[in-house]
């Protein structure tokens, strides 16, 4: 592949080779230079993050995965080591697009999409993009519909997404700061893994990125509204809904909608886990993901 300039001289000299020990791979996509890993081979498992992570979050998974599965994990533009164009607007329905062009790019196949988070409706969207390559999904505390006049998210979007929470979010660095750890809570992150996330959002202007989510969570209204309709066309699809009980932003109703749009799922709950699960308990959730494969082995033959 050698569009797909892969190693540390691509690198930042912050990330950490033992806490991120995976090679490095960047490819354009749109005219964004795309970082993302590829790890393992097998099944393929596409690893979608949130805000305001980046494919840092899914390590520990990727490590205990990587024997038995192709374990791909990227960032989005304007997150970890992916660098946006100029004019990029950050939007969810922006990276679902990217997104979407990585998967053909790097002609994933038989793709399982693993989702936490924003990467519930930025990989729908995807999913629905490349029917023929997307086969499966894992969706881990996360939405794929429009949320206007939940309370509980209007609130949240409002006060996060009005101009006190974007600048908090660009100059206090907020959502690492705070979010990141109050949504751990079987463990704290350490100050190595702190650190990661902090390099990654040096400064107010790389902070953009992260600014621009909260807001999105209402005023992306019609990105939202198209992506539940594309869900729709996914119900078949086997479906593992892995699920943190002590969640700050989704709840046991947005599971429930989950287990109602796609009737041919598996639920696993992790309790006492936060809303990063996938690095909050990243045993239980690989366990998860690897005995529901196994699951659908047995059913398959």
């Amino acid at each position: 592949m050698d569009d797909h300039p892969v190693g540390p001289d691509r690198r930042p000299p912050w990330v950490d080779a033992e806490l991120f020990p995976f090679t490095s791979r960047f490819v354009d996509v749109q005219g964004h230079t795309v970082h993302y890993i590829d790890e393992g081979a097998g099944p393929t498992l596409l690893m979608l993050h949130g805000n305001p992570t980046w494919s840092f979050v899914y390590r520990e998974v990727i490590s205990r995965l990587s024997d038995r599965f192709r374990c791909v994990a990227c960032d989005y533009p304007g997150f970890g080591l992916s660098t946006a164009a100029s004019g990029y607007g950050y939007r969810p329905e922006e990276h679902a697009r990217v997104v979407a062009e990585l998967i053909e790019r790097l002609d994933l196949r038989d793709v399982t999409l693993v989702m936490q988070d924003w990467g519930g409706p930025i990989g729908v969207h995807a999913a629905a993009a490349h029917p023929d390559r997307v086969t499966a999904l894992v969706v881990a505390n996360t939405w794929a519909w429009p949320v206007n006049g939940d309370a509980h998210f209007e609130i949240f979007s409002r006060v996060m997404g009005g101009p006190v929470g974007r600048l908090a979010i660009r100059h206090l660095n907020l959502f690492v700061n705070a979010m990141l750890p109050a949504g751990h809570k079987l463990r704290k992150l350490s100050g190595a893994e702190m650190a990661h996330y902090r390099a990654a959002l040096p400064d107010p202007p790389a902070r953009h990125a992260s600014a621009v989510f909260p807001r999105a969570i209402t005023a992306a209204r019609d990105f939202l509204g198209a992506v539940d309709s594309e869900l729709t066309a996914l119900r078949h699809l086997p479906s593992l809904v892995l699920w943190a009980e002590r969640d700050i932003a989704f709840r046991a109703a947005e599971r429930e909608r989950w287990e109602r749009r796609l009737p041919n799922h598996t639920t696993v709950t992790i309790p006492g886990a936060g809303h990063y699960v996938q690095s909050d308990a990243p045993g239980p959730f690989a366990d998860a993901i690897a005995g529901w494969f196994d699951g659908e082995s047995r059913r398959a033959r």
